[in-house]
């Protein structure tokens, strides 16, 4: 009985282990901070992107968190959920048409069916490159290939 309990305690454990291993895959800076630093509830209460500020950080599923105000830090921490970037701040373009996780730009978002999207920016191949651009071009199919690609990519 001992050894099997001793058992299940070790592979609970793991389980655990491997759950906030993977819950904490978030495209970050190098100092952890989601978004590079760009405040997350903006996005969603002034449809801009808005730099935070180091001292009004908030930690969340192991990843930092910046504000640019206390009162928008404290609508964070009450409900994180409902600002959150989707595909954990990685480009919804790439996880939907690459099946990829590729770094997006903070200035590069939209709204779509109340989550926030971030998508790639910058130059590809020589040339700027938006990838906000195709993914409006052919949204709902690549919103559902996204959906379906994310939970084996967000591991």
């Amino acid at each position: 009985m001992y050894l099997s309990v001793s058992k299940l305690v070790c592979a609970v454990t793991l389980f655990i282990l491997s759950t906030a291993l993977q819950a904490a895959d978030w495209n970050t800076n190098k100092a952890g901070v989601v978004l590079d630093g760009y405040h997350v509830v903006a996005y969603r209460t002034q449809d801009q992107a808005v730099k935070g500020r180091p001292e009004l950080r908030s930690t969340h599923d192991g990843v930092s968190f910046d504000f640019s105000s206390a009162a928008n830090k404290t609508l964070f921490d009450a409900n994180p959920g409902l600002y959150l970037p989707k595909f954990n701040g990685y480009c919804a373009f790439a996880v939907g048409a690459k099946n990829a996780r590729v770094p997006a730009n903070p200035d590069s978002f939209k709204m779509y069916n109340g989550e926030l999207l971030v998508f790639f920016n910058d130059d590809y191949e020589g040339q700027k490159f938006n990838t906000k651009l195709p993914w409006n071009n052919d949204e709902a199919k690549l919103a559902l290939q996204a959906e379906k690609n994310w939970p084996r990519l967000g591991q």
